[in-house]
């Protein structure tokens, strides 16, 4: 038994001895394998404790500051590094070795050591950049390398991405600062999306333009500021080529964005009666004679014209019938289905403009169906729409004082007066029947007054008109000025869109 116990103490003695012997020296102390043990230890207590520091400030304090996620990542992070390199010295220091000993092994050790790890040295100093400079920030959504997704973590040697498809993917630091990146949250998350579009030969472009804003303004992820825009790209190989342009705000969610305007743009083209034609192309025989003897069948000559085949089989006459747009089938009796160019027709105001101006004006608004008893608006709402009236009648009360105001009908116009007077709404309106109204948002009504100064000088007379009768019936305050309400309304006007 005695033997056995010699037998361990010496074990022990020895183990103890060999944690204890020095193995190497930095100036005047020596390190030993305890003591190396002691001090990784140290090291990531350290680190842990800077770590669970820095979240306890991204999370208690950062977060209540309102600061965004980007900008909470990126000062958490130099909060753990600033506080884990400190705690580092600490335990140098407290370990007794001489930190000067240490820089210059360090340098020592870099010129030799820089050569074989340049990549981590790059992606180290690129992370800083990071960091500090914030071209990218946490919850950014990017494109790099043709690579596109959200950055969910920036380190000092990488930066985590998620892709679209739930997929992370560690990019090294070095990327984001030698190639060029896109970032869609750059201060705007604002991005516009081109979605192009090829219809038949013989589609009437203005319908095609009908039908695709109103595809676009069905979409609700598309904004409504700035305004959804439609441009002739050209003449194609087998179609006309437009090009619908929207505005979106979440540009990670671009593709299903894409996928439901497709949808809407098939459903709109649909509805309206326009082909989305199919490439083709037409062999032409000058002399279809010569092949009746092989055929055996007898081809019918023209002399002004040769049969024409396509390449699969079909002739031209077929052919070209298949990609004309397709004629109604009777006469639009509703005016629910008429197109918005007649509704316009029938304004006084557009009646004789062309159908190239008439496309503008497509473009500043749109067209919403309001059942019989609907509320359009109520007296004192904010006013951030203008109405003109394509089809049926509206009735204009006051519901403060329970009186009877106006009755408006097809061609005119209501909803000015909040937006000119920067006031909210002055009376309630309601439909009296099914009506069809031409809407313009606010930001929107100085373009469609700087392509119509009449109807700019229509509103204004309009404008004072109704002035003076809410006035009369006390539901606005009387305005004193030398000038005629006219001229008050009309340089208001001029001073807000400069018309």
């Amino acid at each position: 038994m005695n033997w056995f116990f010699l037998q361990g103490k010496q074990w022990f003695q020895n183990l103890s001895r060999a944690l204890t012997t020095p193995l190497f020296y930095i100036g005047d102390n020596h390190l030993s394998i305890s003591a190396i043990v002691r001090l990784i230890l140290l090291a990531v207590a350290v680190l842990i404790i800077a770590r669970t520091i820095g979240e306890g400030i991204k999370r208690l304090l950062l977060t209540r500051m309102g600061l965004d996620r980007g900008n909470r990542e990126a000062i958490a992070s130099v909060i753990i590094y600033i506080l884990a390199t400190l705690g580092i010295l600490i335990v140098l220091q407290r370990a007794g070795i001489d930190l000067r000993t240490i820089t210059v092994l360090a340098g020592v050790l870099g010129i030799g050591i820089g050569f074989g790890l340049q990549n981590l040295a790059s992606n180290f100093i690129s992370g800083l950049t990071l960091l500090f400079e914030q071209p990218i920030k946490v919850g950014d959504f990017i494109e790099v390398d043709n690579l596109l997704g959200t950055v969910e973590n920036i380190s000092i040697r990488s930066t985590i991405v998620r892709t679209l498809d739930g997929i992370f993917v560690i990019v090294p630091n070095i990327k984001f600062v030698e190639n060029n990146i896109i970032n869609w949250s750059y201060k705007d998350p604002k991005s516009r999306l081109h979605m192009p579009v090829g219809v038949a030969y013989g589609s009437d472009p203005l319908l095609v333009t009908e039908a695709l804003l109103a595809a676009a303004r069905a979409e609700t992820s598309v904004l409504n500021r700035p305004s959804p825009k439609v441009w002739f790209k050209g003449f194609g190989d087998s179609s006309l080529d437009f090009e619908l342009l929207v505005w979106i705000d979440h540009p990670q969610d671009s593709d299903i964005i894409q996928s439901s305007l497709n949808f809407l743009i098939e459903h709109e083209l649909t509805q309206q009666d326009i082909v989305i034609p199919f490439p083709q192309r037409d062999l032409w025989l000058k002399n279809p004679q010569d092949l009746s003897t092989l055929f055996n069948s007898s081809i019918v000559t023209n002399t002004s014209e040769s049969k024409v085949f396509s390449q699969n089989g079909v002739s031209s006459e077929q052919k070209q019938s298949s990609i004309q747009p397709k004629t109604k089938k009777s006469a639009l009796k509703s005016p629910n289905n008429w197109t918005l160019r007649d509704l316009l027709r029938r304004v006084t105001y557009f009646e004789s403009l062309t159908d190239l101006k008439l496309r503008k004006l497509i473009e500043y608004g749109y067209r919403q169906l309001f059942p019989q008893g609907q509320i359009i608006f109520r007296e004192n709402d904010v006013g951030d729409s203008f109405y003109i009236i394509l089809s049926g009648a509206i009735e204009v009360i006051s519901e403060k004082t329970g009186k009877y105001i106006a009755t408006l009908h097809e061609g005119e116009f209501f909803g000015e007066m909040s937006l000119l007077l920067g006031s909210p709404r002055t009376a309630t309106v309601k439909t009296l029947e099914d009506s069809i109204l031409f809407v313009i948002e606010q930001h929107d009504l100085q373009r469609l007054l700087e392509e119509s100064p009449s109807l700019a000088t229509d509103i204004s007379r309009k404008l004072s008109e109704r002035q003076q009768a809410l006035q009369e019936l006390g539901l606005l305050d009387h305005i004193s000025s030398e000038n005629t309400p006219f001229t008050r309304i009309r340089n208001q006007i001029q001073t807000l869109f400069g018309i």
